[in-house]
């Protein structure tokens, strides 16, 4: 595999799998495809956007035009597909960009791969890699984890649009033949990290001595992983993986939400006071937990343990004021008034 496109290589996940490549796989041509909305920041990639083996292209995975195009253009012997929506609470007040995004981009993506690989596929390897999330199985009661044989069980708009992609992907690869991947992922935490997902919020608010908003009695339980042990996993899944298989990658702790944001706390110096209860999020799933056996067969497992990753975390925050500033001041500060009731300070 030498031409790899990563759809929403600009984003939080999508960055650290594009450094990864670049850096690890020199002869390899890597090209970058994101729309650059909200989320997606090229800051992120500041460090390699002048490697010889990276590209960049501004563009919509819905836009089957553009895609071909690039397409036509490049060749690509591999997709990484990261590129969604993937907040939660935004797919509650407009679920249908949900189904533009996650479910039309896949299928979009999906079809252009099986019209320019279908004369290749008996001789070069091809591989469509699909990245989506622990929420398509829904909610865990105290024990026990998901398996790549859980039945789906999606819970919001989000969920729902990525469960749909994942049958698309798997559709394509039972219907015509097209070699796929799918890895689920649990909670993922680190660096660039938009700051409407919980870690960054609570770090930037903290910071700034703004109110903790904890959703209900802050009780919800997610199993998290670092963004550079998921990257790697997407890397050795893409490496050894069997076409027609899921690969679950989950973090190596559990930890529940009004734990992390008291942990957040205490490495800011912030105070507990700060924490304001706020009403639950509707569908708000109790308890992920992510199994990966099969990953971990393949030779891969999560080395960063919760504690010291969350350390690390909210230190690249407290360090890199340049980076999230411009975005708190701008489109996320009216979501965060729109969504919350409140302004940030």
């Amino acid at each position: 595999m030498e031409r790899v496109l990563v759809t929403g290589g600009a984003g939080f996940i999508g960055s650290h799998v594009v450094r990864l490549f670049v850096n690890k796989y020199p002869d390899y041509l890597i090209v970058n495809l994101d729309a650059l909305t909200y989320a997606g920041n090229l800051e992120n990639l500041r460090d390699i956007e002048l490697a010889p083996n990276y590209v960049f292209e501004k563009g919509d995975i819905t836009d089957q035009k553009h895609i071909t195009a690039l397409f036509e253009k490049y060749r690509f012997d591999g997709v990484i597909h990261l590129a969604a929506e993937s907040h939660v609470d935004r797919s509650i007040t407009d679920p249908l960009s949900f189904v533009k995004t996650n479910v039309v981009g896949t299928a979009t993506l999906l079809n252009i791969c099986k019209e320019f690989w279908k004369k290749e596929l008996s001789i070069i390897s091809k591989m469509f890699y699909h990245v989506s999330t622990d929420e398509v199985y829904g909610s865990l009661g105290e024990e026990g984890f998901f398996t790549e044989t859980t039945a789906y069980d999606p819970r919001s708009p989000y969920s729902a649009s990525k469960a749909s992609s994942d049958h698309f992907v798997m559709a394509y690869h039972h219907t015509y033949g097209l070699p796929v991947v799918l890895s689920n992922c649990s909670n993922n935490y680190g660096p660039y990290q938009y700051p409407e997902k919980l870690i960054p919020l609570m770090i930037l608010n903290a910071l700034h001595g703004d109110a903790l908003p904890v959703y209900g009695d802050g009780m919800q339980v997610r199993n998290w992983i670092h963004s550079t042990d998921f990257s790697r996993a997407i890397g050795h899944v893409l490496e050894h993986g069997v076409a027609g298989e899921v690969y679950n990658a989950g973090g190596p702790d559990e930890e529940a939400n009004i734990d992390v944001v008291k942990r957040i706390i205490a490495a800011t110096g912030a105070s507990e006071s700060q924490i304001e209860h706020v009403s639950d999020r509707p569908g708000h799933d109790r308890r992920y937990s992510l199994g990966s056996e099969k990953a971990r067969a393949l030779g891969w497992s999560a080395q960063v343990r919760f504690e010291q990753g969350l350390e690390k975390t909210v230190a690249w925050y407290r360090d890199n004021a340049a980076w999230w500033e411009p975005i708190r001041s701008g489109e996320y500060r009216e979501y965060y008034e729109r969504h919350y009731g409140r302004s940030l300070g």
